[in-house]
């Protein structure tokens, strides 16, 4: 993969990559401040933020006007709104290059933040929260992370709560703009089929005007725990969804590559330990997986499942999850269990890095968190490097009582058995 790194004088990260065999390119503006960077009051107030700069700017006064010239040429845009990172992109077929970068640089730079259109975009955000709540297959991440961090930034859910949606004002978002959507925070990715001079000399024209000042600061994160916990969100479910993991090392770890493969062998395919014991051999679970989530500052490794409500159906689903764990802490993998995992990791990125936003959001990505982009190459070289021995010792530092957590969405009144089985 190739790609080149512009820095503009007011601190502006580009990237640049060009792509052969495409027909399309994508745009993709991304700023270094999710919901980890929002106080207690402001919480909510990043992907409020995403909403309304699809509201308007004086160039394209009404939303229509913003998502009109998109779809008139066939174009995929959107936003999103992480814990870390908020980011705006479009992909466009390749003769429409200038279209895209001038509706995504309006939007990030230009954007009105009209009170009106504020007071619409409540009841919206607020209905997201109601689909929200009736979808516990995606909330059951948050409930984990929130037992993990508690209230603090990194604890709280990215939609922030009803009462902060209804509270939130004009200057608040204004405020929150000049302090977090800097060039210095910024980073800019066009991928595709582009002419790379041309890119670079529009880009630097178009926000080379941002302000030289540094984003906002998160809370340094505080973790505390000396014992197995368990918390249950009591719903009225047809089905349990649990979260059962362990919290370990953060993006910038060297064990992150061994932490990938450890929960890839768990359950990371359809044919992983996880997947065959508590699926195809208990019928326990419709869906089980495993995986490893990293932030700038902290990570884990979670099983996720959806199991039947009744009490014996979640400790059997527990106690097997708990079993398949402690036989890959207690024993290792064997050598052709570690390279069938290696080799399914380097082949998700493969079919992950074929098209034009797939690869910006990569490169975007990296740069933003990291300030430094490794390439697919340079990480599956690292992968390759993981033995056996750094998956058991991995296995050993992470999967330990004083890191186990247990986050639970259903009809489940009594959390007591479930602590006293909650045990490596």
């Amino acid at each position: 993969m190739k790609f080149k790194k512009t820095i503009l004088k007011n601190g502006l990260r580009l990237i640049t990559a060009p792509m052969k065999d495409t027909n399309t390119v994508t745009v993709i503006v991304t700023t270094g401040v999710g919901s980890k960077y929002e106080t207690r009051r402001t919480n909510g107030i990043s992907h409020f933020l995403e909403h309304m700069l699809f509201k308007g700017t004086k160039k394209r006064p009404r939303t229509k006007d913003i998502s009109g010239v998109l779809d008139a040429v066939g174009g995929e845009y959107n936003a999103f709104t992480g814990k870390e990172q908020t980011a705006y992109f479009a992909k466009v077929d390749a003769k429409h290059f200038d279209l895209a970068l001038d509706v995504v640089s309006d939007i990030y730079l230009n954007s009105k933040i009209d009170g009106k259109e504020i007071e619409k975009e409540r009841s919206v955000i607020l209905q997201e929260i109601n689909m929200y709540e009736d979808t516990p297959i995606a909330q059951i991440g948050d409930v984990f992370e929130n037992l993990l961090y508690g209230d603090q930034p990194a604890g709280r859910e990215i939609i922030g709560t009803k009462e902060n949606v209804k509270n939130l004002k004009r200057a608040d978002f204004l405020k929150y703009l000049r302090e977090n959507y800097t060039a210095p925070n910024t980073v800019v990715c066009v991928a595709g089929d582009l002419n790379e001079k041309k890119a670079i000399r529009d880009i630097e024209r178009i926000f080379g005007k941002m302000p030289k000042k540094a984003g906002g600061k998160k809370l340094k994160i505080l973790e505390r725990q000396s014992a197995p916990r368990v918390k249950i969100k009591r719903k009225y479910t047809d089905q349990a969804h649990l979260v059962l993991g362990f919290r370990a090392r953060d993006m910038f770890h060297p064990d992150r590559y061994a932490l990938s493969i450890l929960a890839n062998i768990l359950g990371g395919t359809m044919s992983s330990r996880l997947f065959l014991s508590v699926r195809e051999k208990l019928g326990l679970a419709y869906y089980i997986s495993a995986g490893y989530e990293s932030y700038t500052d902290s990570g884990y490794v979670a099983v996720k499942a959806g199991v039947g409500t009744e009490r014996e159906k979640v400790e059997k689903a527990v106690k097997v999850i708990l079993r398949e764990i402690g036989e890959v802490r207690e024993e290792g993998v064997k050598k052709g269990e570690l390279q069938k995992a290696k080799d399914n990791l380097r082949g998700k990125m493969a079919l992950t890095l074929e098209s034009s936003d797939e690869i910006a959001g990569f490169l975007a990505g990296q740069e933003l968190a990291k300030r430094k982009i490794k390439t697919p190459e340079e990480i599956l070289k690292q992968v390759e490097k993981v033995s056996a021995g750094d998956i058991m010792r991995v296995a050993r530092e992470t999967f330990m009582n004083k890191k186990l957590n247990l986050a639970v969405i259903g009809p489940v009144e009594d959390k007591g058995y479930l602590e006293k089985i909650l045990v490596l």
